[in-house]
């Protein structure tokens, strides 16, 4: 009988775990908030619409319907305006009161400007430094931006008085004849703007003065350690970390400036001989100022301003994130 050999027996191999299969990722759960949290959301937001739309959207909306109607005493309660387009715009551009006023509103708002803040800056650096009865007079400094505008106007007009003003009592005593601030047509738009820097220095005060307290005393020290006097220290240090402040400054000073009303209207009228009339008064005659009121012309150059205010915030927001980008 054959015998069969079998073969030695071999070492199993050991078997290799499966690798398990990869559990698919937790589906992410969308977190919903709670109801009352979203309503409690809306009901914050809902007074700050309320008066965006009440106090900018719907006068906005009103004053641009009024500049492309013909609207008249009548019209203007019953509601029944005809359209008239870009009429009323034409006849603001063809009126010869447009030049004059389009001048004495870009001098008025630059000058004012220009000398607010460069009264300001002084002032803020003065202040900066630590001296007693600092707060005091930096609180008597506020007192012209804490005054309501028809006080400070009707002070300015009694000053400048050609007869018995103070500011004419002064250059009699000094042997410089009368001048007629506020009668003469080479002097009253000068009035009208001395008025109006001295209501806005305090404004310019108070932010340049904050923004200079975030500026950090270390970088003055180790300036002054390196030789750099007092100018070198402003202008290479306080100017430029002072430039986001100023920027904001100026463009809230803009905007103010350009519809400067109260200030012109109680001094001058605009007048004499619309020497001091600007876009912002010339758009309260026109609309207020007549027995016959010309709405829609009036409403047309308060557009006007509108559109300047808007292109200069457009020309900051630009310029800012220019800034930004470069740092």
């Amino acid at each position: 009988m054959k015998q069969t050999t079998h073969p030695p027996d071999l070492p199993r191999p050991t078997p290799v775990p499966a690798e398990p299969a990869p559990t698919p990722p937790p589906r992410a759960e969308k977190r919903r908030r709670p109801a009352s949290t979203q309503w409690a959301a809306w009901a914050f937001l809902a007074p700050v619409t309320v008066y965006l739309v009440l106090f900018y959207a719907y006068p906005l909306y009103r004053n641009l319907d009024l500049s492309l109607r013909n609207y008249t005493v009548r019209s203007f309660v019953q509601g029944d305006a005809p359209f008239t387009g870009l009429k009323n715009y034409r006849t603001v551009l063809d009126d010869p009161t447009f030049a004059p006023a389009l001048l004495h509103t870009a001098v008025f708002t630059f000058v004012c400007l220009a000398f607010q803040y460069a009264i300001g800056l002084a002032l803020a650096v003065f202040f900066n430094q630590y001296f007693r009865l600092a707060a005091t007079l930096r609180a008597l400094f506020l007192v012209p931006w804490l005054l309501p505008l028809i006080v400070s106007a009707s002070t300015w007009s009694w000053m400048l008085n050609s007869d018995s003003g103070i500011v004419n009592a002064a250059l009699h005593a000094v042997g410089v004849d009368p001048v007629n601030w506020l009668t003469s047509p080479s002097w009253a738009l000068t009035s009208v703007i001395i008025a109006n820097i001295w209501i806005g220095v305090p404004f310019n005060l108070v932010v340049l003065y904050s923004g200079l307290q975030s500026i950090p005393s270390g970088l003055y020290e180790a300036a002054a350690l390196d030789g750099a006097n007092a100018w070198q220290r402003f202008w290479r240090i306080t100017f430029p970390l002072l430039r986001p402040v100023s920027a904001i400054t100026l463009l809230l000073g803009l905007i103010y400036t350009l519809k400067v009303l109260d200030i012109i209207w109680i001094m001058t009228k605009g007048g004499p001989a619309d020497a001091s009339t600007t876009f912002a008064t010339w758009s309260y005659q026109l609309g207020f100022g007549n027995m016959l009121p010309a709405f829609g012309p009036g409403a047309a150059v308060g557009n006007l301003l509108v559109v300047a205010a808007l292109v200069f915030g457009l020309v900051y927001i630009r310029v800012q994130r220019r800034q930004e980008a470069l740092s």
